[in-house]
Order: C-alpha cells, then sequence, then structure tokens
C-alpha cells in the first residue's frame, strides 16, 4: 500500500469517512464503490466523531486500503486514549500497512455523556505528533479557523507549533466562498507545508444554519447560507458551491479535503464531474 502524502505539484483529493456505528461495514463499502472512477487519492477516516462511539477507525482503515486499494488516513485524538494505547495504535497502524495519520484533539464530549465518558488527554496534541513522527508516519494536523477567534492569526500561531513539533501537513475545516479561501491564503503564505481544504458540502438552508451556529470551527457565509435559503433545489446549489470551493483549492492549495454530509457519498460524483 502506497503512502498517502501530498506533493507540492500535484494536486491531492481524499474523501472523510465516517465509521459504521456497528461492525457492519458492507454498506458503506458499497457507498464507496460509487467512488470508482473518480479523482479520489484516498479515505481519511474519522475517529469516534462527535465523540460517539463508531467502528475502530484503525479497522476500518485496514478494510478499506484491502477493499478498495487506495491508502487511508488515520485520525487520532487525545481525547480517547493514554500515552501507551496511543503508542500502541500508531504502531499498530504501521503493522497494517497504515502509513498516514492526522492527529487532532478530538470533539468535546457532551455535558450530558460525561457521566459515563471521560476525556483522558493523556498528552496534547503537540505530544501526539511528536510521537507519530518518531513513529515514522506520515503526520498530518488539522487548523480550525473558528470564527470565535476573530480572525486566523491565533489559529495560525497554534499551527505553527504543530510544525514546530512535526507536522507535515495540515487539513483545514470547511471553507464555503473565495473571500474566506483568501484569507487563508494570506494567512499562511509563509507555511511551508501542504494545505489541504475542506470541503462540506451543503444540503439545505437548515443544514447550512446548523453548522454555521452549532458546530465549532465551521463559519458559513451569510451570502452563502442566503443562496441556500433561496434556491430552488438547495442540494444541487450546495453541490455547485462544493464545485466553486473546489477550484478554488485547485487554484490556491495542495488539496481537498471532500466531507459529504449524513454518509451521502453520491454527492462527490457530481462535485468531481469532469474533475481534473
Amino acid at each position: 500500500m502506497t503512502m498517502l502524502s501530498v506533493k507540492a505539484d500535484r494536486f491531492a483529493i481524499t474523501v472523510e469517512v465516517v465509521p459504521p456505528d456497528g461492525p457492519q461495514t458492507e454498506p458503506l463499502l458499497s457507498a464507496l464503490r460509487s467512488l470508482q472512477g473518480l479523482p479520489v487519492d484516498g479515505f481519511s477516516v474519522a475517529t469516534n466523531p462527535v465523540a460517539k462511539p463508531r467502528m475502530s477507525a484503525m479497522a476500518l482503515c485496514a478494510i478499506l486500503q484491502q477493499q478498495t486499494g487506495r491508502p487511508t488516513i488515520l485520525h487520532c485524538t487525545t481525547r480517547d486514549h493514554n500515552r501507551l494505547s496511543l503508542q500502541g495504535m500508531l504502531w499498530g497502524a504501521l503493522a497494517l500497512g497504515i502509513e498516514t495519520v492526522l492527529v487532532t484533539t478530538g470533539d468535546f464530549v457532551a455535558l450530558g455523556d460525561r457521566a459515563t465518558t471521560t476525556d483522558v488527554s493523556d498528552t496534547d496534541v503537540f505530544g501526539l505528533v511528536e510521537m507519530a513522527r518518531d513513529s515514522g508516519l506520515y503526520t498530518g494536523v488539522v487548523l480550525d479557523p473558528g470564527p470565535e477567534f476573530r480572525g486566523l492569526e491565533k489559529p495560525v500561531r497554534r499551527l505553527e507549533r504543530k510544525i514546530e513539533a512535526g507536522a507535515q501537513f495540515v487539513v483545514t475545516q470547511p471553507y464555503y466562498d473565495e473571500a474566506g479561501t483568501d484569507e487563508l491564503v494570506a494567512a499562511t503564505r509563509h507555511i511551508d507545508i501542504p494545505i489541504i481544504l475542506g470541503i462540506l458540502p451543503l444540503r439545505s438552508s437548515r443544514h447550512a444554519e446548523f453548522l454555521h451556529q452549532k458546530v465549532a470551527g465551521i463559519n458559513v457565509p451569510k451570502q452563502v447560507r442566503e443562496r441556500m435559503s433561496r434556491a430552488e433545489n438547495p442540494v444541487a446549489e450546495g453541490i455547485a458551491n462544493a464545485r466553486k470551493v473546489l477550484n478554488l483549492a485547485r487554484e490556491r492549495l495542495a488539496g481537498a479535503c471532500l466531507m459529504p454530509p449524513f454518509d451521502r457519498y453520491e454527492t462527490l460524483t457530481a462535485i468531481l464531474a469532469d474533475s481534473a
């Protein structure tokens, strides 16, 4: 299995995959078969997103590599493991042929779940980056340009610390327009590792408002939310917007990570149609 690396001279496209909430993989594999023939370089596999239990991301990475022949990115969080478990997981990933990881803190455990679910955080994200690099893995990190930071200065400073710890590429939270993408490019012009732009297609006006109001790190610009509310076909409008942002990423950045909402992988066919 070839390492999923990001090169300066080749635009990379990955697809984020959410593991099933049980042991059955065939429905997911069937959905991903619709991507055959599309310019998808690999799959980025989330670990217990929104702090809810899902199938082991490492197990799913191994299955996807076996079944699709495409490399995977394993998401590793500081939330779920102590240092012993993290080190074992990193070595285990390499033994299974998984050579790329994305290091994250992990989504917060909801207040209602904290009576039964704890946040481990035995190390921080910088320590986990160092562990992953020392283990021989190609290591990525996340840039969270959340509106709560009032600009990119603080998130970029945090990204610089991750790079000092050994990060080799970065994936952003979703972007939705040219102005935001240009702001990102300007703020990271000095960053010398590849930047992968997150793209999460919108499904409806309600979806756009939920992401903007309720999901940390995501800012859906007002004009985009207004277009979604006016659209006769919101799904088509969301796909068209995602195609525009993908073209922006091609012009300005090293790659894109497509994040299909609600496991709607079939929408990627329309987004990637005629994609070089």
